[in-house]
């Protein structure tokens, strides 16, 4: 039986409101054929406004957390105390945005949600409302009181798992450590499986520049990165590595790996993202973007949208719904529910 989709809103300013009526909308005929099933959480206004704005014939009635849900819901995240204005950072989009996670995460682990997708947040509203988190990976760990989340990024073939995320990059050296890398391989092998990939080929990205260079570069790879990959082998794993970092990627995108484990926030997002924006060549802005954020790790399913609140282009109409319909798409996969669409 198909159970709900838990989207949560994010900042209500943002795009994320725009984006979620008008993934439902493009989502109609399998929601119409009870296919899919979607529990939007976050903030009333904003999501009445949207809807007026972009899918005005779209109907998404409220509900409790205690109803029997239809197949399209939305849920409050909590009560409505002061106004939110689009594009305009806030306290209280903030708190909406930590609200809808909270009620998402609590209804994921009662059964009542199958995966959690979420649509972006912005670091300072969050923290300006109190919640002094970095972003949804660190406050979703602490709402589920699980530690040593992995962040995987996606684009068709291109699945990057990361070591180390927002840190700094002096401290990213010391933070590779054979613990860590074992987690991240064995959450990576664990995900790719659950994409339907029985023996998954895993690269990892070397630390320094030509993988050291013999040492010349730093030893990190041979004497931290290599023994942690040879254990993994030896274990029966599929990976290979460390690979220079400037050339994993390339070898990821021809289909010689499944995945690519990388060291340091910019080194796994750099490539994931820029193959996963548009860029219009007459207006030299981005239009469109494919990609999800996957949360490895949890004792929840999530994904998320691949970009921020994009708070310059809220409310016009232009933001695309692509990467939100994406991250549905795999959560479905991911909580092994997904059905052929007629």
């Amino acid at each position: 039986m198909t159970a709900h989709l838990a989207i949560t809103m994010g900042d209500p300013a943002g795009i994320g409101p725009e984006i979620i009526v008008k993934a439902c909308r493009a989502l109609a005929p399998r929601l119409a054929r009870g296919t899919l099933k979607l529990l939007i959480i976050g903030h009333g206004g904003a999501l009445d406004q949207a809807r007026a704005d972009f899918a005005p014939d779209l109907f998404i009635p409220r509900v409790s957390a205690e109803d029997d849900w239809p197949v399209l819901a939305f849920l409050p995240a909590g009560e409505e105390r002061a106004p939110i204005t689009t594009g305009q950072l806030s306290a209280e989009a903030g708190r909406f945005a930590y609200l809808a996670i909270e009620q998402g995460v609590r209804l994921a682990e009662a059964g009542r949600v199958a995966a959690l997708v979420t649509a972006p947040l912005n670091k300072e509203a969050l923290n300006d409302a109190g919640y002094h988190y970095a972003g949804h990976t660190e406050m979703l760990a602490a709402l589920t009181g699980r530690k040593g989340s992995v962040m995987m990024l996606a684009h068709g073939n291109m699945r990057v798992s990361h070591v180390t995320t927002h840190v700094a990059l002096e401290d990213v050296p010391k933070r590779v450590t054979p613990e860590r890398i074992r987690l991240v391989l064995d959450l990576t092998q664990d995900a790719l499986r659950r994409m339907g990939i029985a023996r998954p080929h895993i690269a990892v990205a070397a630390l320094n520049p030509h993988a050291g260079e013999g040492g010349l570069f730093g030893r990190q790879d041979i004497e931290v990165v290599t023994p942690t990959i040879a254990a993994a082998v030896a274990d029966g794993m599929h990976v290979t590595g460390p690979v220079p970092g400037d050339t994993v990627f390339v070898k990821l995108r021809a289909g010689q790996f499944d995945a690519v484990v990388a060291m340091y926030h910019d080194q796994g997002h750099i490539p994931v993202k820029l193959l996963g924006f548009h860029v219009n060549p007459e207006t030299g802005k981005w239009d469109a973007l494919s990609g999800v954020n996957i949360t490895l790790g949890l004792p929840v399913i999530r994904t998320s949208v691949d970009h921020g609140t994009a708070f310059d282009i809220a409310g016009q109409g232009i933001a695309s719904e692509r990467s939100l319909i994406e991250a549905i798409e795999l959560a479905e996969q991911l909580a092994g529910q997904r059905e052929t669409a007629a």
